[in-house]
C-alpha cells in the first residue's frame, strides 16, 4: 500500500482510501494519540506473531504481505503466518504468493475462526497480532496496536474504508463507506474488536482460548476474554485499510454470514426468540433515525452519492431484517 501522511487522503490505485480524518464516527485526535514511536527500539521489543487466515484471496493477500513487510516494527522482531483454509491450489500456491520468508500452514477446518487457530499453533510469537487477508496495513500497525498493550489486557486499532471512483459508486459501496468497521463503537460500546486488527499477549490467548467455529468468533471471544475481566481497549493508531463491497450479492452474503453466526450465539440465551424478532424489527425500522449518518457524512459528497447511500443503506436493513426474521422461524 502506498500511503500518504494520515491526515490525508491514502490511496492504492485504482480504489481511493478514505482517510480517518474524512470519517465522522472514525475520526481521531491523532496527536492525543501518539502512544506508537515511528522507529521500535530493538533491544526490548518483544517478538510478535501475525496471523492471516486466507482463502482463495490471492491479489489480497499479496498486498497485505507487501504492507507486513514495510513496518517500523524491527525485521527480526516478526514472523508472519498465512493460515490457508483449502484454497484452490492448496498452500502451495499460497506459498509461491508468500515468498520464503512467510511461514504457510494449511487450516483444514473450513472457517476463519479454525484458520486463525491453526495460525496461532505454528506461531512463536510473545504477541499476536490478527489481521485479514484483505486488509492492509500502514507501517505503524504493529508498534501502535502493541504500544497499546501497555494500557489495556488486550487491544483492537482502527479500520478505515476504501471506495472506488465516486462517479461509479454502488449502492452497497456507499453504506459501507458510512457505515462498516466502526471498530471504536465496537470496542467501546459493544466490548469486542474485530479480529481483522486484534492485538493479544499469547498468555491471555491462551487463558481464553481458540476462537469457536460457527458463530461470530471476534465477538464471542471478545465477550470470553471479557468475562475473564480482560480489559479490551482501542488503538486508534494501529490503522488498517479494507476496500468496500461493490457488488450487491457480495454485501448480502456478507450479512447472511453474519446473521448465522449471531444467532447461534444468541440461541446460547434462554427465551431468545423473542429478543430476536425484536431486534429483527428494530433493524427494519432503523433506516430512518439512521439516514442522517448518511446524509451528514463527508464520504459521499455530493446529492447523487448521498442518494446512493440512502438506497444502501434501506435495501440492506430491509434484507438484513427479513434475513433475522426468517432464521427466527427456521427459515433458510
Amino acid at each position: 500500500m502506498s500511503e500518504s501522511n494520515r491526515g490525508g487522503i491514502m490511496t492504492l490505485s485504482p480504489t481511493t482510501v478514505v482517510s480517518p480524518s474524512a470519517m465522522p464516527h472514525q475520526r481521531e485526535d491523532r496527536a492525543a494519540a501518539s502512544a506508537a514511536p515511528r522507529q521500535v527500539d530493538r533491544a526490548g521489543a518483544p517478538f510478535v506473531s501475525v496471523i492471516i487466515p486466507h482463502f482463495n484471496d490471492f491479489a489480497r493477500l499479496g498486498e497485505c504481505l507487501g504492507a507486513l513487510h514495510r513496518q517500523t516494527w524491527p525485521a527480526g522482531r516478526y514472523e508472519i503466518i498465512v493460515a490457508d483454509n483449502n484454497s484452490d491450489g492448496g498452500v502451495e500456491r499460497v506459498r509461491a504468493i508468500a515468498g520464503a520468508d512467510v511461514t504457510v500452514v494449511a487450516a483444514h477446518e473450513q472457517g476463519a475462526g479454525p484458520a486463525r487457530n491453526a495460525g496461532v499453533a505454528a506461531s512463536r510469537g510473545e504477541v499476536l497480532a490478527f489481521i485479514d487477508s484483505d486488509c492492509i496495513a500502514e507501517p505503524d500497525w504493529l508498534a501502535a496496536g502493541i504500544a497499546a498493550l501497555d494500557r489495556f489486557d488486550y487491544a483492537g486499532g482502527q479500520v478505515v474504508t476504501r471506495i472506488g471512483a465516486l462517479a461509479a459508486i454502488t449502492p452497497a459501496e456507499a453504506y459501507e463507506a458510512v457505515f462498516a468497521f466502526n471498530f471504536r463503537k465496537y470496542i467501546e460500546q459493544d466490548k469486542f474488536s474485530g479480529t481483522g486488527n486484534l492485538f493479544v499477549p499469547r498468555p491471555l490467548f491462551d487463558r481464553v482460548g481458540g476462537f469457536r467455529a460457527g458463530v461470530s468468533e471476534d465477538m464471542d471471544w471478545c465477550h470470553r476474554a471479557n468475562a475473564l475481566g480482560c480489559r479490551l481497549g482501542y488503538a486508534p493508531d494501529a490503522v488498517v485499510a479494507h476496500a468496500a463491497r461493490r457488488e450487491w450479492s457480495a454485501l448480502q452474503r456478507k450479512w447472511d454470514r453474519i446473521v448465522d453466526e449471531r444467532l447461534l450465539l444468541a440461541k446460547d440465551r434462554p427465551g431468545w426468540r423473542p429478543r430476536w424478532i425484536a431486534y429483527a424489527l428494530a433493524v427494519a425500522a432503523s433506516p430512518l433515525p439512521h439516514a442522517w449518518r448518511v446524509l451528514s457524512s463527508t464520504n459521499l459528497p455530493g446529492p447523487r452519492a448521498k442518494l446512493i447511500g440512502l438506497i444502501g443503506l434501506i435495501r440492506i436493513r430491509e434484507y438484513r431484517a427479513w434475513v433475522m426474521l426468517r432464521r427466527a422461524g427456521g427459515g433458510r
